[in-house]
């Protein structure tokens, strides 16, 4: 295969692939793999790898299988497999063949270990799991030999068969890799290979009660599956030289290689699934899609588009140097994204009732505004004014700071796209707070600048007697500090932003919104972007804001 523009190395995996291809090795195919473990949703971190392995395979013309790595049934769920799926798909990424499991292989693997066994390099061991760990030593201790590593064949064979026949009860023994207990790299101190879990599966039912343990059924799925290069997070660097030691000692079809990457962590943020599924269980946050959650599925309904995942994910990169992202520049990624294609919109989300003395009552103008002010493709949209109209709260000012740029009394302003008006009175309730603005409008400033005076902004604004109303929740960092793992003397969610999540009833937006679909996105002018939630109903929008138009955190 010869190196066109499309396939030129952009990172040192690449580099790896086209040194391969340009050698002949493994007959000039390319098979990746995506192996989730189903025990919760993908989050930002997952996508980066489904970005590389999906990503590498369409580059070089070749397949990258989805396989479930479903060895722990005790933490798994269909509803995780599904979700996965889902993530996957949505972000325009297609596996090859059928979706596979490790599962799948759980006679082969049994047969394999059995083919250990026989070879004198695996064994049935009675220590308990302290008694283990003590065996095992440390980074500055040796381990040492289990007193059972030293069974016969014949009575590993027998006990093997009685641990798949469930005649142990959990944690009685495990079957162990007969490797180098005085290794200094301690995944080779006889590592476990199959333990005892009297759970039922959610692919297998019953018919297992022994699972083996991922550092065994990974690297023999990748060579079951004719995996050619394996790529993984740098956590797994030094169980490298256990992968290739059961290649090694087992007769796989083919020997796949590993290679690994740093991960992506962002601040402001957690990736442990663990900790995210805390942050589930405890009712922190409404689920794992919950919008502020750094789940792809929780990415998504906050209105991240697939194209923006994807285009942060070439941003960052992908290198063997550990690091930590800037939240910001996830958020630039979707920004210019929707600010490309998302259609514009006027939405007040705090209301101030205005009054256009001047306009006859009776009277409904229609105006026409384009979708988008540098896309003519999108079309025109249409705006009702009439005499009584909703602006911002914070559009309006009695005492204007200097460089006011909105409305204040005896002051004229620009509505968006509309006329020119001027406030003329200031109504207030009885505690004092402004609760109506009584305008007058120039009828010769439609489309055309005012003579003799200068407006001092423009605004956005809704028409009072024909809008939607609608709801917005104001979503921002989840967190208040940038790592919030990092004071091992607090729990993490010790630093939950209490600003995460801001709802706010009563807004109004455009007519032309009523049937808005849900995940549409569109750009609220002079607020940000935002996404129509399914919790939307006939009566009331519900509006996620995705992002402000600019970065302005902290500030």
């Amino acid at each position: 295969m010869s190196t066109t523009e499309s396939s030129k190395p952009t990172n040192f995996i690449h580099q790896v692939i086209e040194q391969d291809l340009e050698q002949g090795k493994n007959g000039g195919k390319v098979v990746t793999r995506f192996p989730p473990e189903p025990n919760g949703y993908l989050h930002i971190g997952h996508a980066k790898s489904i970005c590389l392995n999906f990503g590498t395979a369409e580059k070089y013309k070749g397949g990258c299988n989805l396989r479930f790595d479903d060895t722990n049934p005790e933490k798994e769920s269909q509803e995780y497999i599904d979700s996965i799926i889902e993530d996957v798909k949505w972000l325009g990424f297609q596996w090859q063949g059928d979706i596979c499991y490790t599962s799948n292989y759980f006679d082969q693997l049994y047969a394999w270990a059995v083919y250990l066994i026989n070879e004198g390099k695996a064994y049935v061991c009675d220590l308990g799991p302290d008694e283990a760990r003590e065996y095992r030593g440390n980074f500055t201790t040796p381990g040492k030999d289990s007193p059972y590593r030293n069974r016969s064949v014949e009575e590993n064979l027998a006990l093997f068969e009685k641990m798949k026949n469930g005649e142990f009860a959990e944690g009685a023994c495990s079957l162990r890799a007969k490797i180098d207990m005085q290794s200094p790299n301690m995944n080779l101190r006889d590592p476990m290979i199959y333990r005892i879990l009297h759970t039922n599966h959610h692919q297998t039912g019953d018919k297992w009660c022994i699972y083996p343990i991922y550092d065994f059924a990974h690297g023999q799925s990748d060579a079951i599956e004719g995996v050619t290069h394996s790529i993984c997070t740098l956590e797994f660097e030094d169980h490298r030289p256990l992968y290739e030691w059961f290649l090694e000692n087992l007769p796989v079809p083919v020997v796949p290689k590993q290679y690994e990457f740093s991960r992506l962590e962002l601040n402001y943020t957690i990736t442990s699934k663990r900790k995210l599924k805390q942050l589930v269980d405890e009712n922190i946050v409404t689920g794992w899609n919950d919008p502020r959650m750094p789940t792809i599925s929780g990415l998504r309904r906050r209105g991240y588009t697939p194209a923006s995942l994807r285009n942060f994910c070439d941003m960052v990169g992908v290198t063997r140097s550990n690091g930590v992202v800037d939240m910001g520049m996830l958020e630039a990624a979707v920004r210019e994204d929707l600010d490309k294609n998302s259609p514009r919109a006027m939405c007040v989300v705090r209301p101030l009732k205005v009054t256009i003395t001047n306009y006859d009552d009776a009277l409904e103008e229609w105006f026409e505004l384009p979708k988008h002010p540098k896309d003519d493709t999108m079309g025109m949209r249409k705006v009702p004014f009439t005499r009584n109209l909703l602006i911002e709260q914070d559009d309006f000012a009695e005492v204007p700071p200097r460089k006011w740029k909105r409305l204040t009394q005896g002051v004229a302003v620009r509505l968006r796209g509309a006329y020119v008006i001027t406030c003329d009175e200031v109504i207030k309730d009885a505690e004092g707070n402004v609760v109506e603005l009584k305008c007058s409008y120039d009828a010769a400033t439609k489309g055309a600048n005012p003579e003799g005076y200068k407006p001092k902004g423009v605004i956005h604004w809704v028409s009072a007697d024909n809008s939607v109303p609608c709801e917005v929740r104001e979503y921002d960092r989840l967190f208040t500090v940038e790592n919030p793992d990092a004071d091992k003397e607090r729990d993490f969610n010790e630093f939950i932003n209490p600003e995460s999540l801001v709802v706010v009833t009563g807004g109004r937006c455009e007519s032309g919104l009523a049937d808005a679909a849900v995940e549409s996105r569109y750009q609220f002018e002079r607020t940000g972007y935002f996404c129509v939630d399914a919790d939307s109903t006939a009566e009331t929008l519900v509006f996620n804001r995705t992002v402000g138009l600019r970065d302005s955190w902290g500030k």
